[in-house]
């Protein structure tokens, strides 16, 4: 699969002789956050054109996200940060992702305009699948039926995308939030379809960890996090190797944490992690993330949520691999 970053880009790639893009693709347009099971249906609709097409499929992304761009802080919290969509994207067999800057100059593009620019000029397409309240362009001018008229005229055709429902209900990023924020992992496993999950970098914390006898493994995040508070987990090294532990995700109040990270506690590990890539999986929530009166009163508490989730976890076996 190949990642093409922003609209020049694009345009140079679509110029040349041996470009994936020469002769046109099937795609598709939203956020993808999550990367859920109704995010899976759209782009099995996808592939499933292009095959039939003999055409490249294409995922259509933007970063940062709209709302992102629009609300800023007030934005709803990520699912995931843009490596683990990439992979997860990967995974579900997508030929192409575009990943489309969210400017000021983007946001400015009239519908026609993206339509010309982008999908015409720019990728060629054959074939689009959109939900039919998809809204493009300056003010979100642009709509489903403005992209079929078009489409007649410019020999591309618009496909609406197919939904999937869980008890009754659609599945969505919204939805799978709406279950973190609650705490009901088992919910967002039945809409991601698998355990929720997040990737990152470890890197070089500020040790304290360490000074209580509880060393973690720090990741930053970029966006506040969908779930917030102290969980059993799971994390896959480098090495693929699976191990146990305990992880605080969110703000770390004690000691007056600016930006979200994640703190990955392994059990039995002795390494250094610094700079590896680690697929945590959370598995049970413990507690709310709490601001304690001193480092001594967190420390304690640490070692309850260990002794705890080493309980939990003898109950609960897993096989080697989530």
């Amino acid at each position: 699969m190949r990642l093409i970053r922003g609209l020049t880009n694009l345009k140079r790639i679509a110029g040349q002789s041996d470009s994936p893009l020469s002769k046109g693709c099937v795609a598709t347009i939203g956020n993808f956050d999550g990367v859920h099971l109704g995010h899976k249906t759209i782009i099995d609709q996808v592939k499933e054109k292009a095959r039939e097409l003999n055409l490249p499929s294409v995922v259509m992304i933007f970063e940062p996200q709209p709302q992102e761009f629009f609300k800023g802080a007030e934005a709803p919290p990520r699912l995931m940060p843009f490596r683990q969509k990439f992979e997860a994207l990967l995974a579900e067999g997508v030929d192409v992702v575009l990943c489309i800057r969210f400017d000021e100059t983007f946001r400015s593009y009239s519908g026609m305009g993206f339509i010309e620019d982008v999908l015409i000029q720019g990728l060629a397409v054959h074939h689009l699948v959109v939900g039919d309240d998809f809204r493009f362009g300056c003010d979100r001018a642009g709509d489903f039926g403005l992209l079929e008229a078009v489409g007649r005229e410019r020999q591309f055709t618009v496909e609406n995308t197919r939904t999937v429902t869980v008890d009754a209900e659609r599945v969505s990023s919204t939805r799978v939030r709406r279950a973190l924020n609650v705490n009901s992992l088992e919910e967002a496993e039945r809409l991601l379809g698998h355990p929720y999950r997040l990737h990152g970098r470890v890197v070089y914390g500020r040790q304290l960890g360490r000074q209580i006898g509880a060393p973690t493994a720090n990741i930053l995040l970029h966006q506040m996090p969908a779930l917030k508070g102290v969980y059993v987990v799971r994390a896959r090294l480098d090495s693929g190797q699976w191990l146990d532990g305990v992880a605080n995700i969110g703000l770390r109040p004690t000691v007056d944490g600016k930006r979200p990270a994640l703190e990955v506690h392994l059990f039995d590990f002795a390494g250094t992690l610094y700079g590896q890539h680690l697929n945590v999986v959370f598995r049970h929530g413990l507690r709310d993330e709490v601001k304690f009166d001193s480092v001594d009163e967190l420390r304690q508490q640490i070692a309850r949520d260990i002794e705890q989730a080493r309980a939990w976890l003898a109950e609960n076996p897993v096989t080697p691999e989530i």
